[in-house]
């Protein structure tokens, strides 16, 4: 059974009032009755010798029981007490609370001990139950003479009711006193365990509302006592826990903030090889759900690199390092680190996307080749020519025509470079753009007369059809760039005969400038790739007729840096039209 603060505190008082007075009891108890018996054993002492005193001048036959039992019963009456008188071999002489004929049929009595220490000391006391009267008596022995020594020995005998019945009035007034000092301590009990409840009541109710998270609460305890240093001491615990869970919440913000804003994804196992924790970066890169914890990694990642990683460094302890592939709708190249974490037996794994890396890396290699072989034909070609003159062609009719090769090669050359310096610039911003009001007019006026003559020798009819009124926001200079450029490829690969069309359309907020030709068209699968740097849809025509491969990238590049975009629109046999879109002034 749970007892309450108060059923413990009377419970306390009960038993302890009880202890005390068992113990005064026992102590008063035995203290009275000692003092008591030794008052009552002084005065038989008295008695006993005056009673020693008339039976030595009694001068009675020892043999004669009825006269000394007469005796007894007078000195009895005198003493206000029992008489005995015992002869010297121990035999009853007479006895004031016996008959004569009694007498003879006693029990010897030389064997009580205030007998054997009255003839031995000359005074004898002793306290026991009598076996003749069935009470407790104190004896008090001394001998009596006569001129011829020890004749015997008178005995007084008193019962010690008296004493006992003063011992159980003590023993009744103690009890009596124990019981109401037992009622006064259950009533102060009862006052104290509701004063002392009703403080831990409202402490209780205090720590029950820090548990439940209302760090606010405090008790206010007044007072010097310890119930009311309790309630402080409760106070200062809810003060350093509210710091603490403040300091807490705070790392923890922190943290959440931190792996909210990393763009490495961040992957936490637990001990028992289930996730603990995916930040936002981690279920993006991998397109997962929300409801990623408690699962197992390969539920999430379909990858045995993933998992022997993980694996590895759960069991032996050390971490690790792996680069994997995975996805299916958003294939992805990853780099993956592990580190085990030995106090939560845990393991933290990091995600860095390495795709776009990688594919930097791959078109950094593709660029590198690229240059190489377009830089090799030309200056494999103006080298040929001129060991050739230099071999002894120069004074010959095809000096000339060597001549002109070196030249045409060297002009691509420098093409070449000028369109890689050009895309050097707009990629690393080096550029500085002017964005403004355009008239399409302007530039296209000014473009236009650069290509006129090969036009007119391919017999390619260019016209031009502006929207009234309509003007880009741009730069005039990058704008005369990316028409030369898309006016000299719609001229130089379309077919003999064929037209070219320059329009502008406006669009919401928005210009396109488009540039078409009737040509023969382009493949769809190499649309999505025309804007690469040197990619070609027909590379030997594209060299024969001059091209880096460079210009419809820079045609894009330019286009984005005005914050615009390129696109490109063809069939086979039906021409091709490239788009730019750019912001309306």
């Amino acid at each position: 059974m749970k007892l309450g603060l108060r059923a413990k505190l009377i419970v306390a008082s009960i038993f302890a009032i009880a202890i005390s007075a068992l113990v005064a009891d026992t102590t008063i108890r035995r203290s009275l009755d000692a003092d008591l018996t030794a008052s009552v054993e002084r005065d038989l002492g008295t008695r006993a010798r005056l009673v020693a005193l008339d039976l030595a001048a009694h001068p009675a036959d020892a043999g004669d029981r009825a006269s000394w039992d007469q005796v007894a019963d007078s000195l009895a009456v005198a003493a206000e007490a029992r008489v005995t008188i015992i002869g010297s071999a121990g035999e009853l002489l007479g006895d004031s609370e016996l008959d004569v004929g009694e007498l003879g049929r006693a029990e010897d009595h030389s064997d009580r001990e205030e007998v054997r220490e009255a003839l031995t000391t000359g005074l004898g006391a002793h306290t026991r139950l009598s076996s003749t009267v069935r009470r407790r008596m104190m004896y008090v022995a001394v001998p009596f003479r006569s001129a011829s020594g020890v004749e015997g020995v008178g005995r007084v005998a008193v019962p010690l009711t008296q004493v006992d019945a003063a011992v159980a009035r003590v023993r009744s007034i103690v009890y009596a006193g124990a019981a109401v000092a037992l009622l006064l301590a259950i009533f102060m009990a009862t006052l104290g365990a509701h004063w002392v409840s009703r403080s831990v009541r409202a402490f209780t109710s205090v720590a029950r509302r820090l548990s439940a998270g209302d760090l606010d609460a405090r008790t206010r305890a007044e007072g010097a006592d310890e119930v009311a240093e309790l309630g402080r001491a409760l106070d200062r615990l809810a003060s350093s826990l509210s710091k603490a869970l403040g300091e807490l919440r705070s790392e923890r913000d922190l943290l959440g903030k931190v792996l909210d804003g990393m763009r490495e994804g961040v992957l936490l196992v637990n001990h028992d090889g289930k996730v603990a924790l995916a930040n936002p970066a981690l279920r993006e890169m991998l397109l997962l759900g929300a409801d990623v914890v408690g699962k197992r990694p390969l539920e999430l990642i379909r990858s045995a690199e993933l998992k022997a990683l993980l694996d590895r460094a759960g069991q032996d302890g050390e971490g690790g390092a792996s680069e994997i592939e995975v996805g299916e709708l958003k294939p992805r190249k990853l780099l993956i680190d592990a580190v085990p974490l030995p106090d939560i037996r845990g393991i933290l794994a990091v995600f860095v996307d390495v795709t776009d890396v990688r594919r930097l890396e791959s078109l950094r290699r593709d660029f590198v080749a690229n240059v190489s072989h377009e830089l090799r034909t030309p200056i494999a070609t103006v080298l040929s020519a001129a060991e050739t003159l230099h071999g002894g062609a120069m004074g010959t009719d095809a000096a000339e025509e060597f001549l002109e090769i070196i030249e045409r090669n060297a002009t691509r050359l420098h093409r070449l470079v000028e369109d890689l310096l050009d895309l050097s610039r707009i990629e690393s911003r080096e550029l500085k753009l002017s964005l403004e009001p355009v008239d399409l007019g302007a530039v296209i006026g000014a473009v236009l007369p650069l290509y006129r003559e090969r036009a007119d020798q391919k017999k390619v009819v260019v016209s031009v059809e502006l929207a009234a009124g309509v003007r880009p926001r741009a730069d005039a200079r990058a704008l005369e760039t990316v028409l030369s450029n898309l006016i000299d490829n719609a001229v130089k690969y379309t077919s003999v005969g064929s037209r070219v069309t320059i329009r502008s359309v406006e669009q919401d907020d928005t210009v396109a400038l488009s540039v078409s030709d009737t040509g023969p068209g382009i493949a769809p699968k190499h649309l999505p790739r025309l804007f690469e740097r040197f990619y070609r849809a027909d590379a030997g025509r594209s060299r024969e007729l001059g091209g880096t491969g460079l210009g419809l990238s820079i045609v894009k590049n330019l286009t984005e840096a005005m914050g615009g975009a390129a696109e490109v629109e063809s069939q086979v046999g039906r021409g091709a039209t490239f788009r730019v879109t750019l912001p309306r002034a």
